[in-house]
Order: C-alpha cells, then sequence, then structure tokens
C-alpha cells in the first residue's frame, strides 16, 4: 500500500510538472540563461562534511539542469565554474575543483552528445593544469558538430580582466590598422569578448542567497534580468529552475525605453 501511495504521489508531481512546463512554453522562453552557482561548501558544512563533498554534489546538480534545460529549448546555458579569483582558496580545494571538469565531462560525454548539446568554454585556459584543459578540449572537439544546447562553461574567468584584454586588443588593432577609433562602437567592443559568438544572456540566476555579481559577465549582464535564489547549488531543482523562467517571464524588458518598446518578441 505505502509503495503504491508512494508511485500515486511521484506520478501526481511529475503530472503537474509536465503541466508547468508546458504553461512556461506558451510563453517566450530566456533563451541564454548565466548561472552563478553558489552554496557548495555551505551545502557540504550544514551536513558535516568536507567542502569537496559539497563541489561534488554540485557537479551532480549540473548534469541534471544541463538535461532539463535542454529539454526546456534553451539555447544557451552559462556556468560559472571557476573565477580567477578561486586560486586563492585552500590548495586541496582548488586541485578538486580542477579534477572535477575531466570527471564530470569524462562521464556525462555520451550523454552529452545524445542530447546534441555542444561544450564551450570562456575563461584562460593557459592556467589550468593539463589534465583539465584535455578533458575541456576533448569535450569541445567531439561535441563542436552538434548543434543543440550550447553549454558554456566559464573557468578560470574574471570579467574585469576580460574587459581590460579587450581594450588591449582594440588599442593593438587600431595601431595596426585594422579598425579605425572612430568606428568602434558597443557591437564592436562585443567582439573583443569572450562571448563574441554569443548572445547576451537574458537571465542570471545566483543561487545561495548571495546578492552581488562577482565578477561575472559584467558587459554582458547589462540588460539581463536578475533572478537571486536562497536554495544551496546542490540542492537547485528543475522545480526552481522553472521558477525562474517563471519570474523573468513576468517581467517588461524594455532596454531603458518605454513599455512596450524593444520587449521581446
Amino acid at each position: 500500500m505505502i509503495n503504491k501511495l508512494k508511485f500515486w504521489k511521484t506520478s501526481k508531481e511529475d503530472s503537474a510538472l509536465e503541466d508547468r512546463i508546458l504553461a512556461l512554453k506558451e510563453l517566450p522562453i530566456p533563451k541564454h540563461i548565466a548561472i552563478i552557482m553558489d552554496g557548495n561548501g555551505r551545502w557540504a558544512k550544514k551536513r558535516a562534511l568536507p567542502r569537496i563533498a559539497g563541489h561534488h554534489e554540485g557537479m551532480k546538480r549540473v548534469r541534471r539542469i544541463t538535461r532539463f534545460a535542454s529539454k526546456l529549448g534553451i539555447e544557451v546555458l552559462t556556468l560559472y565554474a571557476f573565477s580567477t579569483e578561486n586560486w586563492k582558496r585552500p590548495k586541496n580545494e582548488v586541485e578538486y575543483l580542477m579534477k572535477l571538469p575531466g570527471e564530470f565531462l569524462g562521464t556525462f560525454l555520451p550523454e552529452l552528445m545524445e542530447e546534441n548539446v555542444r561544450v564551450k568554454m570562456m575563461g584562460y585556459k593557459d592556467k589550468l593544469p593539463d589534465h583539465t584543459q584535455n578533458a575541456v578540449e576533448k569535450a569541445i572537439r567531439d561535441t563542436e558538430h552538434n548543434n543543440g544546447l550550447i553549454l558554456n562553461f566559464a573557468l578560470n574567468y574574471g570579467s574585469r580582466d576580460e574587459i581590460v584584454r579587450a581594450v588591449k586588443n582594440i588599442i593593438h588593432d587600431v595601431k595596426n590598422g585594422k579598425i579605425n577609433e572612430k568606428a568602434i562602437t558597443e557591437d564592436n567592443f562585443s567582439e573583443y569578448l569572450m562571448t563574441q559568438d554569443l548572445r547576451d544572456p537574458d537571465l542570471l540566476i545566483r543561487t545561495s542567497g548571495e546578492i552581488r555579481l562577482s565578477n561575472f559577465m559584467l558587459w554582458q549582464l547589462a540588460y539581463t534580468e536578475f533572478f537571486f535564489s536562497d536554495v544551496l547549488w546542490p540542492d537547485f531543482s528543475e522545480e526552481h529552475l522553472i521558477e525562474a523562467i517563471e519570474v523573468y517571464q513576468q517581467r517588461s524588458r524594455r532596454y531603458g525605453g518605454l513599455k512596450g518598446e524593444g520587449e521581446e518578441e
């Protein structure tokens, strides 16, 4: 009797989730979602576990949310996996974090291929350990012909440094006659950023109750809708992603204009 009741409850919950998904698709879905995945350490601490246990659990959450984002028809999912400031963390934690891409992509790659997901990375590869670089480059290479969801990892990424490097590259190109300084616009400035072939995020999600950007996509988030959740990343579920999108769909994106002007079609 207990098993039947549990099955009925699960089936009812699944049905309710499918109804919410159908309702979501009646309205514009954000094409590019960026997530600051925060709270792995606090998740572990609450359970008297080492911090690396939280990172391991967070990695499994990436897998679930990626699959679900693909199901929803989201075009780009950018995940803030490791910032340029994260090198300041304890050595053993950093070493574990550098092993995660290999572990994650090694086990998840066949499923990414099946889901038609394309892996990309933005950040500075040259400072990553060889085993981390190799794992990421293999995933990028193996999925380069897929044309479904783009899973974009921000790995060893910092937005201020990205912008400074963009300015330096523009100065270099101006000096070498590749671009006229009078012709520099917001659009061609964006071409010097790591997201040059991606649209700007429509929705930013940050978990764990923190309300800051932490040097993440400062240029690209100029007109992005923000959603801050108190849920720790390892507990962030498909229902929480739906909630974030539902809130996004209730907002009016005016891009500095009046209501009705510049909104998504």
